[in-house]
């Protein structure tokens, strides 16, 4: 019976590693020490320490074909019929046939069998992929293995015939505020590049890039072409993906942003297995603490429940609206963005325990996720749909700034400037009440509804100041 047993067990590894999608990553070496020059007679150099990660980078070209139907000027008038009578159809198919668009990047080896991580932003909607290897003129065909949008993270594959130099994954965990860094990338299409800086701020979570933000912010130079490029401490390891800046100008004004390697690492690993990220979720609208709110718990941190889906995890198992999460298997949340990342770190069906702060008493409870991939897309917070809108559950804050009158809705925080939505007439302080058929009270019925009238003219109501308002818009 006992050699059954083992039998079973050895042929079920051996299933396992035949049928499995996997992706080998080296890992470096734990807990380094930090030092400083001691000397007067010492010049500081990085080179043997990053000369390899330098090798671990990659040059992309993307080609797509741009949609010349978009409704906006000067495209549309080539489908002017008065256009068309002095100038005929030739000029028109002339235009679209040049409507290639190329665009440069980076990206890093990660494999030693091909695998190479850079951005969605990317290689999103090429038609054609190229990877070159530092001045090494070989291309290589690129195959798109899979990309995750809400954290913008991509992963392509090329057929190598040389052996690569696969770039050494370190610890996001253990990075501190004034360490070291190297910035590696494509910038400007000229070749490799490195540029140096230290981190200037860690778990940066709001800056409106991505719906799954926690982002190393650094001062080194991070230009256009360096997007899905390394960012390596003074090892050479990698500690995140060089995603993007924030300037006025378009030029590096200090500001960049990378995305975490310990992030990178899941979403890659879930990309080579099944092609795309499904995560878990809750059901529910969340904030943050304020300092008004803050007065009512006995924690400052954490993340606030403002509204529960009905039918959802959050609502069979018990959480109420209210309540502050602080913890999560262990792990604490600060805030909203914490809380956010955290679930959908997860996939659906898992079991997690959840700290909550209800009544000024700490409660746990057990909750086993939904999943996400399951639901039409509400893009909240910096993230907008409807043609522009972006949008919030109701709370004590929009009430008293907008003198809301209700609590049942989802309230419409801002309109993007020159958007489809601000054009239709769309105002901040507004708040959906119905779209079509559908009651809007929270997040949920507003993915029903989009995901029942996808890509149609829908009929929006909202309220506004206590007058019901009909918009129609795609």
């Amino acid at each position: 019976m006992e050699v059954k047993k083992k039998l079973l067990l050895i042929s079920t590894l051996i299933a396992t590693q035949l049928f499995a999608k996997t992706i080998d990553f080296e890992v470096m070496d734990k807990d380094p020490v930090r030092i400083s020059p001691n000397s007067t007679n010492e010049i500081l150099s990085f080179n043997s320490s990053i000369k390899d990660s330098v090798h671990s980078i990659v040059n992309i070209s993307a080609k797509r074909h741009v949609d010349t139907s978009i409704d906006t000027l000067p495209l549309q008038m080539f489908n002017d019929p008065f256009f068309r009578k002095f100038f005929g159809d030739q000029f028109n198919n002339q235009f679209k046939q040049n409507r290639v668009q190329r665009s440069l990047g980076s990206g890093v080896i990660v494999s030693k069998d091909g695998y190479i991580v850079t951005n969605n932003h990317v290689v999103e909607n090429a038609e054609e992929i190229t990877v070159t290897i530092g001045d090494d003129p070989t291309e290589y065909n690129a195959k798109l293995i899979g990309k995750d949008a809400d954290s913008d993270i991509a992963v392509i594959k090329i057929e190598p015939t040389i052996k690569l130099n696969p770039i050494k994954l370190g610890d996001s965990n253990k990075l501190l505020v004034g360490d070291v860094i190297f910035a590696i990338g494509n910038p400007f299409g000229i070749g490799s590049t490195v540029t140096q800086g230290i981190i200037s701020a860690l778990n940066k979570n709001k800056v409106g890039i991505n719906r799954y933000e926690n982002y190393i912010q650094t001062d080194a130079s991070i230009n256009p072409g360096n997007s899905g490029g390394a960012l390596v401490d003074s090892r050479g390891a990698l500690i995140g993906i060089n995603t993007a800046i924030i300037s006025k100008s378009g030029g590096n004004n200090g500001i960049g942003f990378a995305i975490p390697v310990d992030m990178v690492k899941d979403v890659a690993t879930k990309l080579v297995a099944d092609g795309k990220v499904i995560r878990g979720y809750l059901g529910v609208a969340i904030g943050d603490l304020d300092s008004e709110l803050a007065k009512v718990y006995k924690r400052k941190e954490g993340a606030l429940i403002l509204d529960i889906s009905p039918e959802t995890p959050a609502a069979k198992y018990g959480l109420k609206r209210g309540d502050l999460i602080y913890s999560i298997n262990g792990k604490p949340i600060k805030d909203k963005t914490s809380l956010q990342n955290t679930i959908a770190s997860f996939p659906p069906d898992e079991k997690i325990k959840m700290d909550v702060e209800r009544d000024e008493k700490d409660i746990s409870l057990t909750i086993v996720l939904g999943d996400r991939s399951t639901l039409a897309e509400v893009q909240s917070d910096n993230f907008t749909f409807l043609g522009g809108l972006k949008l919030s559950a109701i709370d004590v804050n929009n009430q008293k700034q907008y003198r809301l009158t209700q609590d049942s809705g989802v309230f419409i925080s801002d309109v993007e400037p020159k958007s489809k939505a601000e054009k239709v007439g769309f105002q901040p302080g507004d708040i959906i009440v119905q779209i079509e058929d559908v009651e809007i009270k929270n997040f949920t019925n507003v993915e029903a509804a989009l995901k029942k009238y996808n890509n149609k003219y829908k009929r929006v109501y909202v309220n506004r100041y206590g007058q019901t308002i009909l918009f129609v818009i795609q």
